[in-house]
């Protein structure tokens, strides 16, 4: 139980007695249980909070007890196929299937990768930092797929963890956004952070930070943490108008969600995005835009130096079917319109 509950002394004598005595019934709190939440600050009486389980009470004497959360059970190993790209006594690097939550969390109890890692690498992942997140040192989204690194002992968790806060991490993405951004197109132009840098990179800088009014998305937000995408379009599709493009988006930074706020901040949100993406028309033909049930993204490279070794690490994973089979389907349906207006 961890919603609060008021108490009314029903006796005198000592708090923990006086508090076990007259706890409602289905609480649950024996009283050891309720002399621990007395020393931890948990109960408050007409003085303010109470932490000396011998302060005598009085008849009548009005307390509110308010319990913890109940703490997370520690996850499970569960027998579920990984995919892994690499593995050493170090790390472990798997390309993450669409669909999967990272670690356990709040609708997301099991099933996760922690869970199969768990399973995969045994004792050797125990506790390695932390129980409920044991060798994570960075996510990507249960709906993009690709890669990640995964540390199995201390001794390459810490400087991981490292080198992702100095951003000495190297991550490409490939994303497939609504319409095709443009340099040439002024309101790409008059976006605040948004600039054009050499190569055809499109550089957005942002300061990103939850949502106002909904705190399960972010937001760009001024006050919020910089963060940094660099776009390059690999691939347009124009069907009557611009459709759709195939993007390789680089991270400076790596703060939640963020090439799909960037995206959508510029004006191109990834295709799929149910979060971010809005309601889209698209033009006759090219339904399947509509169909694709998640965000179109996948985490497509991962470099990294060896924590333990020092050895340069590179490490690529192919689309995975779904979103191949888009871009197929975009391929044929622009290339029918071509042939259409060449015959």
């Amino acid at each position: 139980m961890s919603h609060p509950f008021h108490i009314v002394a029903g006796s005198s004598g000592r708090l923990d007695k006086v508090l076990a005595d007259a706890a409602p019934e289905g609480v649950g709190l024996s009283r050891s249980r309720l002399r621990n939440l007395v020393e931890s600050g948990a109960v408050t009486g007409p003085d303010g909070v109470e932490t000396d389980i011998k302060r005598k009470v009085a008849v009548g004497e009005s307390f509110t007890v308010q319990p913890p959360p109940p703490a997370d059970a520690a996850p499970e190993p569960q027998d579920i196929p990984l995919d892994v790209v690499f593995e050493d006594d170090a790390l472990i690097v798997v390309n993450k299937p669409a669909g999967m939550v990272v670690h356990p969390a709040p609708g997301a109890p099991d099933g996760t990768l922690v869970n199969a890692l768990l399973h995969h690498c045994g004792d050797t992942l125990s506790g390695v930092g932390g129980e409920r997140r044991p060798g994570i040192v960075h996510r990507i989204d249960k709906d993009t797929s690709g890669l990640l690194v995964v540390a199995k002992s201390d001794a390459a968790h810490q400087p991981l963890s490292a080198a992702f806060a100095r951003h000495d991490i190297a991550r490409h993405y490939t994303a497939l956004c609504h319409g095709v951004p443009d340099p040439a197109d002024p309101r790409l132009r008059g976006i605040s952070g948004v600039t054009f840098e050499a190569g055809g990179l499109i550089r957005i800088a942002t300061e990103i930070d939850r949502h106002p009014a909904d705190r399960k998305k972010m937001a760009v937000r001024a006050g919020g943490r910089h963060a940094v995408t660099r776009a390059k379009i690999l691939e347009r599709f124009d069907l009557a108008r611009p459709l759709a493009a195939l993007l390789e988006c680089r991270l400076e930074t790596g703060r939640t969600h963020q090439i799909r706020v960037h995206m959508t901040h510029a004006g191109h949100a990834l295709v799929g995005d149910p979060v971010y993406g809005g309601h889209r028309t698209v033009p006759r033909g090219a339904e399947m835009l509509k169909r694709f049930p998640r965000q179109a993204l996948h985490a497509t490279s991962l470099g990294f130096v060896h924590p333990i070794s020092g050895e340069n690490l590179y490490f690529e994973a192919p689309l995975p079917a779904d979103f191949a089979q888009l871009l197929q389907e975009l391929r044929n349906c622009t290339r029918t319109r071509e042939q259409s207006q060449h015959s």
